[in-house]
């Protein structure tokens, strides 16, 4: 086993015996399998493309088998076995499709075919795994880079096709990295940092997609206060991203006395009015997806994953877990997606709220909703604050939270940031100031949620317009990028960062271990990305510019 694709690799090397995460040797050697056999998937799909043959179905099982490989989502092996099957049979049946071979068995990705067994299976993952793609050690730091920057591509592409939102070129650019590499071509260093980059435009495609799917579905995110205190009666959880699922809960259960909660990315959700219709949509329940072993025994009912962020359920909530779409854990309940009969059984089985229970919280509200039709709305008031001097700077305070030690930096930063600066912020990197009281500059509120990740398409957006708004570039604002990462899709969306040509990005808590010292210097060198340094010493560098 070797696994680096995640902040909490083991010793911030990578994990070797166990994942850090949960993931056991068996299930990563099958996700390895997955990411060997999608390459000849992506291989046949791009020359059956050339043939003119439909490859849209070959593009969403390439996608969602990547996404199945992202950290916290899948741990079942079966499952993920299945998922393998998957990709050589869409494989198999292109080249049936074109009645020929369209990549040939010397190319060894396109040759591959599962063993029968587990036992076979392990045996072929040895040596194919990720630790090693290329022999130099800073191309194989790009491989690397390249297909976690994937991952996290597809699965804001797969969010987005459930949504039916989706185009056969963007399939088409997902394959040509995804063989980039893999497919008998020699390339270059140059070449490699340059796909690198062309994940990111990739992933700001497959954002794009995405923010049209749930905008266009759910209506655009309005300013709205979510209750953190739960109501008296039977309750649902709601955790991971997926607004299709949550939706299809919430007309499911209206009428049955069951009041639907959102934990982790699922809090922006609260802002969609085609969401917050439903009158038993209640609030939200706990923090950020790492703290879910603390506080889901204190859950009344049953909690449905949705995506990723699951960990190793404990026993005493073990039988309220339920798992749906590409989200698997051993031994626990996985229902098909908007089939959620068996959730909501369990709902009514179990005690809910109490009014004791309820008491015992306090009456707190956070505000949700500013994602970019709702700031740009306000554009004029926010241009006026700063020509005025009430606004003095921006800070994008995000990414993805995780629970290793140096992340109280982020809670520190934004509460010594001063009083004339605004913070945007979005993905779960919130929760660790999500509740603080900020006040406002002019009626704008100081603390502004963009959304999950998911919707950093609206922060990209936002940024591009007031530099538009100030006629400058992105990296002539008063704006500062103070990011975390923890997985594959913060990994893809600061490759888009980067494709936009933004600099002066502050990253930690600890920078990937899958970049050798020769590659940041490339990334310190043109785009001058910093590691976070102290929250006072961040903040002065950052204002005296």
């Amino acid at each position: 086993m070797f696994c680096n694709q995640c902040e909490q690799t083991f010793q911030g090397q990578g994990c070797t015996k166990l994942g850090v995460c949960g993931k056991t040797p068996e299930a990563a050697a099958i996700q390895d399998l997955i990411v060997y056999a999608s390459r000849g998937l992506a291989i046949t799909g791009l020359a059956a493309a050339e043939k003119g043959l439909d490859v849209m179905e070959a593009g969403r099982t390439c996608v969602a088998a990547l996404f199945s490989t992202l950290t916290n989502v899948n741990f079942d092996t079966v499952s993920l076995t299945a998922m393998l099957h998957r990709v050589v049979d869409e494989r198999d049946k292109l080249n049936a499709r074109a009645a020929e071979k369209l990549c040939p068995d010397s190319i060894k990705v396109c040759a591959f075919r599962p063993a029968a067994d587990e036992k076979g299976l392990l045996e072929q993952a040895e040596g194919i795994g990720t630790r090693y793609l290329a022999e130099d050690a800073n191309i194989n730091s790009l491989a690397q880079t390249l297909l976690y920057g994937l991952k996290g591509v597809a699965a804001y592409t797969d969010h987005a096709a459930i949504l039916g939102e989706e185009d056969q070129a963007h399939y088409k650019d997902v394959f040509a990295s995804l063989a980039f590499g893999f497919d008998g071509k020699e390339r270059s260093l140059d070449e490699w940092v340059g796909a690198v980059l062309h994940c990111g435009q990739s992933n700001l495609r497959a954002m794009e997609l995405l923010d049209s799917g749930n905008t266009g579905v759910y209506g655009h995110p309005e300013p709205t206060e979510v209750p953190l205190r739960p109501r008296p009666g039977k309750a649902i959880l709601v955790s991971g991203h997926d607004l299709k699922d949550l939706h299809d809960l919430l007309v499911q259960t209206e009428g049955k006395g069951i009041n639907i909660y959102t934990h982790g990315e699922m809090l922006p959700t609260h802002a969609y009015p085609g969401l917050k219709k439903f009158k038993h949509f209640a609030g939200h329940f706990g923090s950020a997806w790492q703290n879910q072993i603390h506080e889901l025994p204190n859950f009344p009912g049953p909690v449905l994953f949705t995506t990723n962020c699951i960990q190793r359920p404990r026993e005493s909530y073990h039988d309220n877990v339920f798992t749906t779409g590409l989200v698997g854990w051993p031994g626990t309940t996985h229902v098909k997606n908007g089939d959620f009969g068996a959730v909501i059984a369990r709902a009514l089985a179990t005690p809910g709220f109490s009014d004791e229970q309820v008491a015992s919280y306090p009456e707190t509200k956070v505000l949700v909703g500013f994602g970019r039709n709702t700031v740009l709305g306000v554009a004029d008031k926010v241009i006026d604050g700063v020509k005025s001097g009430a606004i003095k700077h921006f800070f994008l305070v995000g990414g993805c939270d995780g629970a290793k030690p140096g992340r109280n930096y982020y809670t520190e930063f934004v509460e010594k940031a001063p009083m004339d600066t605004v913070i945007l912020t979005l993905a779960c990197g919130k929760f660790r100031f999500f509740d603080k009281q900020l006040g406002d500059i002019g009626g704008i509120p100081r603390l502004l949620d963009v959304g999950q990740c998911n919707d950093a398409f609206s922060a990209v957006k936002i940024a591009l317009a007031l530099a538009d708004a100030f006629n400058c570039g992105v990296n002539d604002l008063p704006l500062t990028l103070i990011l975390s990462w923890y997985e594959q899709k913060a990994v893809a969306v600061l490759l888009t960062l980067l494709h936009l040509g933004i600099k002066n990005i502050h990253l930690g808590p600890s920078l990937p271990a899958f970049i050798t010292p020769a590659v940041l210097q490339v990334l310190v060198d043109n785009f001058n990305i910093t590691p976070i340094s102290t929250a006072d010493a961040d903040l002065k560098a950052a204002l005296a510019r």
